[in-house]
């Protein structure tokens, strides 16, 4: 399998401080992942986002709020989310690499591909920056596929609720947003009751577990949820916000997944779809050798040749699994 590998030296010029977890180190983690994983890589540059493209997704004047921001020096948006100068190009080009891998995978139809990308973004809202996001990468890229005709499913699995994608997304009916977090967790959204707006129903699920949830509950949710939802949703294309806290040595959450889980979720995903439309987007994950070797099984569950272990640990709480069967009802209620 060909690997679609897109970063850019000015993500490592984004400087959240000394003591900010979402730091430049991680870059380089996912990229040991990528290179280790075992296949070709190609590498490119990702350029900066269409700004149509990103006020399809951002306010304009959030947009030149943030480029002002920038220019001026920099600081703290919120307490968790940083800026400086160099920020506004690296989170222009965090929302371009998207669009970008798609050009690419088009182009060749073959590999999959991989965003190793700073600023992440499935936080961020229409006009408010939050949880380390100043941009939502992966909903420009999906909102630029639909635009084309294109019906898109995103899978997030990072250890947060993805409140600005599913925000953006909840009322369209050819975008279907599913999410695996840790709750209550920040940022306090993502009930599995939420569904999707009126016209879009059963375009939102949610799969909200309890601190302590392992692999169990994670791989039965793709069998009994996700790819349930997915395969009947039908889409073109489908973009997995991979945000690697989940995992069970990451400091910043409660989760218990090991990287082998991650190789399970990919290789059910690349049933869904072709892996040339399939493109992954680094969102959270701190734990560096985390990282590195989550990185590398969800390459290799793209391409079938994940290391098929069983979940390390376990048994997760009862609360996940009552979520769970919650979740599954509501797609057997929407989806059939």
């Amino acid at each position: 399998m060909r690997v679609v590998y897109l970063t850019h030296e000015v993500f490592r010029r984004h400087d959240t401080g000394s003591w900010h977890p979402e730091r430049p180190a991680r870059l380089e983690a996912a990229e040991r992942g990528v290179y280790s994983a075992g296949f070709v890589v190609e590498a490119h540059e990702p350029p900066p986002v269409d700004r149509d493209l990103l006020e399809a997704v951002h306010a304009a004047d959030y947009v030149d709020a943030i480029d002002a921001f920038c220019r001026a020096g920099g600081g703290h948006l919120d307490p968790d989310t940083v800026a400086c100068p160099a920020s506004w190009e690296a989170a222009l080009r965090a929302a371009g690499a998207g669009p970008a891998a798609v050009e690419a995978l088009r182009a060749s139809r073959d590999g999959t591909a991989f965003l190793a990308v700073r600023p992440p973004g499935h936080h961020a809202l229409r006009a408010r920056a939050m949880g380390f996001c100043l941009f939502n990468n992966i909903a420009v890229t999906a909102a630029a596929l639909v635009e084309g005709g294109e019906r898109v499913a995103i899978v997030d699995w990072d250890v947060h609720h993805g409140n600005g994608t599913q925000e953006t997304f909840a009322d369209v009916a050819d975008v279907l947003y599913v999410s695996l977090h840790q709750s209550p967790f920040y940022p306090g959204t993502g009930l599995a009751e939420e569904v999707g707006g009126p016209g879009a129903e059963g375009t939102v699920v949610n799969v909200p577990v309890a601190a302590g949830t392992a692999g169990d509950v994670y791989r039965a949710a793709m069998d009994r949820v996700v790819v349930p939802a997915v395969e009947a949703f039908g889409p073109d294309w489908l973009l997995v916000s991979a945000g690697y806290d989940a995992h069970e040595l990451d400091p910043l959450a409660e989760i218990r997944l090991v990287s082998a889980d991650y190789g399970y979720m990919a290789s059910r995903l690349a049933e869904l779809v072709p892996p040339h439309r399939i493109v992954t987007f680094l969102e959270g994950g701190y734990h560096l050798p985390a990282i590195t070797a989550s990185v590398a099984e969800t390459l290799r569950g793209f391409a079938g040749e994940w290391e098929p272990l069983p979940p390390a640990r376990g048994p997760s709480p009862a609360a996940s699994w009552e979520s769970l069967e919650t979740a599954a009802r509501q797609v057997a209620r929407f989806w059939g």
